[in-house]
């Protein structure tokens, strides 16, 4: 693990010590509504039995009031935003995705793991490392997209490469949490290869994140 990560997990496990109770996730952001889907790059974990495993472990040990476990078929690494699918042409979409796939015949698949678990007021994620193949693949799909559009969506920077397996469901309190947690956290990561990125257009749905895929683009290199 390197000292970025390291750093990052104990300075948010030790915030999580002095926080009362959760944060509901499941609150409106801008521009969302039940009927809106929202087009953005993702990871995305289907065939991956060992990550599987490891987060139907943890989620047995995770039913306490105040969560909303994630389904298996909904683990996601959130990577890029585009904008919601009402207001990108097909056309940008498109060139978009043809930028995505000509920059990244070259890169390999991601090596990753995943854990230990890594909570905050809004939910309980996994640590993901190394952060830095994940950041310069992001990096290489906002380049794409600044070839297509004059700006790109979303900051580049405040970016941190999480997989999320819990969210805040209410604002309950995290004592019941927190104690579960600190026997959970020593458990080994999985592992995972990543062999595509995925543009999905997302929708909420039961308190849960559901997707269609848009297009797919293979690391492969």
């Amino acid at each position: 693990m390197t000292s970025r990560e390291l750093a990052s997990l104990h300075q948010r496990w030790t915030a999580y010590q002095d926080l009362p109770e959760l944060i509901e996730h499941w609150y409106w952001r801008p521009g969302w509504r039940a009927d809106r889907r929202f087009y953005t790059w993702h990871l995305t974990f289907e065939r991956q039995p060992e990550l599987h495993r490891f987060v139907t472990d943890l989620q047995r040990q995770l039913v306490l009031p105040g969560l909303d476990l994630v389904p298996l078929d909904g683990l996601h690494l959130t990577m890029q935003g585009l904008g919601f699918t009402d207001e990108v042409s097909a056309p940008d979409l498109n060139a978009i995705v043809a930028e995505v796939r000509q920059r990244c015949a070259g890169l390999a698949p991601l090596e990753l793991s995943l854990g230990p678990a890594d909570p905050d007021a809004e939910g309980i994620g996994l640590l993901v490392q190394p952060w830095d193949r994940v950041e310069h693949l992001r990096a290489t799909i906002r380049d794409a997209i600044g070839a297509v559009w004059p700006a790109v969506p979303e900051p580049a920077d405040g970016f941190r490469p999480h997989v999320t397996i819990a969210y805040s469901g209410s604002p309950a309190p995290t004592d019941p949490i927190r104690a579960r947690l600190a026997e959970l956290r020593d458990q080994p990561p999985a592992r995972v290869t990543v062999s595509e990125v995925t543009l999905i257009a997302l929708r909420r749905e039961n308190r849960t994140y559901r997707w269609t895929t848009a297009a797919t683009v293979s690391l492969a290199g």
